[in-house]
């Protein structure tokens, strides 16, 4: 089978709704794998191995094999979970200091920081993307894929951090029951994001 770029024609209306229904599913799926916290890094594996199939064939992979990825990924992903909660929990206390006043700094080590924290979850983008494409695992591949990859093409890893900033502020913003919608969303959006190519690339420019 095709990719969805293949698939484009011909799809209406009912495709798109469709579409946003599945990702709004995975979302919730998501965010229910995750609930004991510690398995997180695996819920979040295999959903973005899930996208992967799906952007890359056109369908969703069958219950049992996104079941079996997330089984495999219980374990190695405990620590990318503890290590992400970790640096999430520090970068809020940092920035939420600086905007009390209650460290010097000011506005501008408020927005340096905040710059920092746009590109760290730039990065997580960018190796989400990357266990997508390993089966849902191998998140230490991942991670050195995704540094390579956000050296290589700062674009892209602005282009990722804009995304999981707007996804961010979403998350503020929305109900807290629309919230796991959200999380669907966001996954394919990175994977869109990173499958982009520049212009360039794609008219065979140097």
């Amino acid at each position: 089978m095709g990719s969805r770029a293949e698939q484009s024609t011909g799809r209406d209306w009912r495709d798109v709704v469709r579409d946003a229904a599945d990702l709004a599913l995975l979302g919730i799926l998501l965010t229910l794998a995750a609930a004991p916290v510690l398995t997180a890094g695996a819920a979040v594996g295999a959903a973005s191995a899930a996208v992967h199939d799906w952007v890359g064939t056109g369908t969703w992979p069958p219950a049992r094999r996104t079941l079996s990825r997330f089984g495999r990924g219980v374990l190695p992903g405990m620590p990318v979970t503890l290590l992400a909660l970790a640096a999430a929990g520090l970068l809020a206390v940092d920035l939420a200091a600086l905007a009390t006043g209650r460290v010097p700094g000011g506005p501008p080590v408020l927005a340096a920081t905040a710059v920092v924290a746009a590109a760290l979850a730039g990065y997580a983008g960018a190796v989400v993307v990357e266990v997508g494409r390993n089966g849902g695992g191998r998140w230490r591949t991942a991670a050195r894929h995704a540094a390579r990859a956000c050296l290589d093409q700062p674009a892209r890893w602005a282009a990722l951090a804009g995304t999981t900033a707007v996804a961010a502020v979403l998350a503020v913003l929305v109900t807290p029951v629309a919230v796991p919608i959200l999380a669907g969303y966001t996954v394919a959006a990175v994977h869109a994001v990173a499958r982009h190519r520049p212009v360039a690339a794609r008219a065979g420019l140097p």
